[in-house]
This record gives C-alpha cells, structure tokens and sequence, in this order.
C-alpha cells in the first residue's frame, strides 16, 4: 500500500512538471490556434543557460531568476522577431516555423554546450525537511515551485491590467483592439511566459532526467497530452490533466506496462482524447455550420 501512495504521490509531481508545460502550449494555442512544436527545445536551451550561470558559481536561485527573465525576454523577441511576420499566414507556414525552431534550438543546445549528457543538481538536498515517506525532497521541492508558479500566473491573469488585457486579446482580438488592447504586444507577452513557464519546468525536471539537448522531448509529449486531455483552450484544464497524466503514467509504468514502456501511455492518451473527445475534459466545443 505504501509503494502504491509512493507512486501516486510521485506521479503528482511528475504531473505538476507536465501540467506547466501543457499551460505553456494552452497560452500560446489561446492567442495563435497553433501548437508550438518547439516548446521543449526552447525549455531545454533555457535549462543549459541556468547550468551555465550555476557551473560559474552564481547560486542556485539566483540563476533561476536570471534564467526566468532571460526566457521571459528570448520568448518575447521570437515572437516580434520570427513569428509576426507569419501571423496571417497558412497553417502549414506557422508549422514549418515552429518544426524550424524546434531544430534551430536543438542544434544550438548542442553546438555550444556540447551533446554529452550533464548532471544538473537539485536545490532540495536529499535529507532536507522536504522528504517524506511518499516525495523524495526534490518531488515535494518540485510540486511547491509548481503550484507557485500557477498561482503567481493565476494571480497575474485575474488581478493585474496586463493579465486581464492578455485574456481579452485571447479571447476576441477585435473587440480588444476596439478598446485600446495592443493584441500583437500581448501576444508577445504572452510567448515570453509561455517561455519563462517552460523553463522552470526544464529545471525542475533536468534533475531527474539528466541535462541534454534532447531530455525534453518525452516531456513535451507528455505535455501534449495534458493539454488535450485537459483541453487545448483551458488553462485550468492543462493543469488538471498535468497531474492525471503524470499519475497514470506512474501507475502504469509500475504495475501493467513497465517503465520502458510508459511513453507509450501519453500517445494512447493522445489518440484516444482526440478520437473521443476531441475537446478534453474542460474544454469548450465549437459546433460549425458547413
């Protein structure tokens, strides 16, 4: 009984971990309808750059603020810079932008940081107060920095102008330009969270995982189907279905498929959600007349 808590409770930091990426992808498909492919390589190039400042002795929190704002700002200038220019362009456009990104990001991980896999340490020592019976201290660690980060964001989208600006330029961008609402500039914004969110998920998972170019793209398809489960238009829901992903994957792993195989339960996850219920759990169904 102990083992199955343990695994819940691990699945539920997993989930945490996924439910951040999956709000990064929610953010950007609210403002753009597109999935941002790149979204994990853009994570892991920020995580290098926090191993980076910490292998040069900056502390560890410190180099997570400096890597928080570096992404915030690197999120903001792609979008000005890359992806303005294609706002109005075809589906398939914005797509070989993104799949473009994604293969810029990895080949630049790479190429300065080298592709030999890094440990990255975690800021929760193993036998702090944090560890319990059922999270090791970097779980419980990792669940706490998560829901800080939710709530900071729900805090920022419910009570501060930009936040509220952001929902209404999401939401109808026409009406928003008729009172005022930069929408291009809150798109930006929003990418730059969108990038600053995928960082912290990069480094609270980096830890686990091992740091290398490519240590986010199992994360990113978990992410995906959090996203669909929960539904693409839900923030709410993309954290929901984070942490639902997180412990069936664990759930699975341990008693019916294995752990080689658990990569396997986010694209069952993904074909079923968008088979049967192509909305998600919390997301909202558009019916077209054609």
């Amino acid at each position: 009984m102990d083992a199955f808590a343990h695994q819940i409770f691990a699945g539920l930091a997993n989930g945490c971990i996924y439910g951040s990426v999956a709000l990064a992808l929610v953010m950007i498909y609210q403002a753009t309808h597109h999935l941002n492919f790149a979204q994990g390589e853009m994570a892991t190039f920020s995580t290098y750059i926090a191993w980076a400042l910490i292998q040069r002795g900056t502390p560890y929190w410190a180099a997570f603020a400096i890597t928080l704002a570096v992404s915030f700002a690197g999120g903001l200038l792609i979008q000005r810079i890359i992806l303005r220019p294609v706002e109005k362009a075809p589906v398939l456009t914005n797509v070989n932008v993104f799949i473009g990104l994604l293969l810029i990001f990895n080949a630049l991980s790479g190429w300065i940081f080298d592709h030999t896999v890094k440990a990255f340490a975690s800021p929760f020592p193993q036998e702090s107060f944090l560890k319990t019976g059922y999270f090791s201290a970097h779980e419980a660690g990792t669940f706490l920095v998560m829901m800080v980060v939710l709530l900071a964001l729900y805090s920022f989208f419910r009570f501060t102008p930009i936040g509220l600006a952001m929902r209404a330029a999401a939401l109808n961008p026409e009406s928003a330009r008729l009172v005022g609402i930069r929408v291009s500039w809150m798109l930006a914004v929003g990418w730059g969270l969108a990038a600053a969110i995928g960082a912290v998920a990069g480094m609270m998972v980096a830890p686990i995982v091992f740091l290398d170019p490519n240590m986010m793209s199992g994360i990113l398809l978990y992410g995906f189907a959090a996203a669909l489960l929960g539904g693409i238009d839900n923030p709410f829901g993309a954290v929901v279905g984070g942490l639902i992903v997180g412990v069936l994957e664990n759930l699975l792993g341990a008693y019916v498929i294995g752990t080689e195989l658990k990569l396997t339960v986010a694209l069952v996850l993904i074909v079923g959600t968008l088979t049967l219920m192509p909305s998600g759990l919390f997301g909202k169904r558009v019916v077209t007349r054609v």
